[in-house]
């Protein structure tokens, strides 16, 4: 997918470790969603299973970008598996919701290309137009493998950018996603080295959402905070460009290794 002239084709960015510091912000603009927030509050348990979740979305996004066609089919059919039984009816004031829905889809696979945008510019800085649109309609990919058809994703970044501010405005943390958004900051039963990073993931995961929604979440944010942040994201956007390319897609590779290695040990 890369070519002679693009410096930051969709391989380069989706490969980049950064894309994990993204999840936690990808993840509450999911839930945020009346329709998704209601399907993950009954049917999830991020309480004690956040480590599944983390290595299930990032094992579905890498396998769309760099795994082979039968690789990335059975990650498929575990992702089908996984949403089967996600659906109910309306409910009063609650609205219906179907894992399947392409309109649920399209806006969780816009949270992840956005998040993953976000993170990479700001770090990197902002990408040149002709390539960020080529950076933009390749990521298709990742929404096609969730159900959502070619002509359901925004034609191209404007129209994105439309559909983004339109649906933001419509999202609505509730109670119960709230308590989900705490199980996911404060997780129990995770390694000891993720507890370690766990202070400043929740600082960038609530730096990086709009003001609305961190306030709507109920997450703590005072001039303090924001200082911190924006003392991480100066520190992080020197440093990290410095690392070696292979210690920053490290990560990616670990996890097509895991799926190979669960796909050589399934009957």
């Amino acid at each position: 997918m890369r070519t002679k002239t693009s410096r930051h084709a969709l391989t380069d960015v989706a490969a980049e470790a950064l894309n994990l510091a993204g999840g936690g912000r990808a993840l509450l603009l999911q839930i945020a969603h009346p329709a998704v927030g209601r399907g993950v509050v009954e049917h999830s348990d991020f309480a004690d299973r956040m480590m599944d979740r983390l290595h299930a979305t990032m094992t579905y996004v890498y396998a769309s970008v760099f795994a082979s066609p039968d690789e990335l089919a059975y990650v498929r059919r575990s992702v089908n598996r996984a949403h089967a039984p996600v659906h109910a009816a309306a409910h009063g004031d609650e609205p219906a919701y179907n894992a399947f829905d392409p309109h649920l889809q399209l806006w969780v696979a816009a949270t992840l290309y956005d998040s993953m945008v976000t993170l990479y510019e700001r770090l990197f800085g902002r990408l040149p137009p002709d390539e960020a649109e080529r950076l933009y309609r390749d990521f298709a990919v990742v929404g096609s493998g969730l159900q959502v058809p070619a002509e359901l994703w925004p034609a191209d970044r404007r129209a994105f950018a439309e559909y983004w501010e339109t649906t933001l405005a419509t999202l609505r943390p509730t109670p119960a996603t709230r308590e989900v958004a705490r199980q996911l900051l404060y997780p129990r039963g995770v390694p000891w080295w993720l507890r370690m990073l766990l202070p400043q993931a929740r600082l960038v995961t609530a730096g990086l959402l709009p003001p609305r929604l961190r306030a709507e979440f109920g997450l703590a944010w005072n001039d303090r905070a924001q200082r911190r942040f924006d003392a991480w994201m100066r520190w992080t956007s020197r440093i990290y460009p410095l690392v070696p390319a292979g210690l920053r897609h490290r990560p990616k590779e670990l996890y097509l290794r895991r799926l190979r290695d669960r796909m050589r040990q399934s009957p």
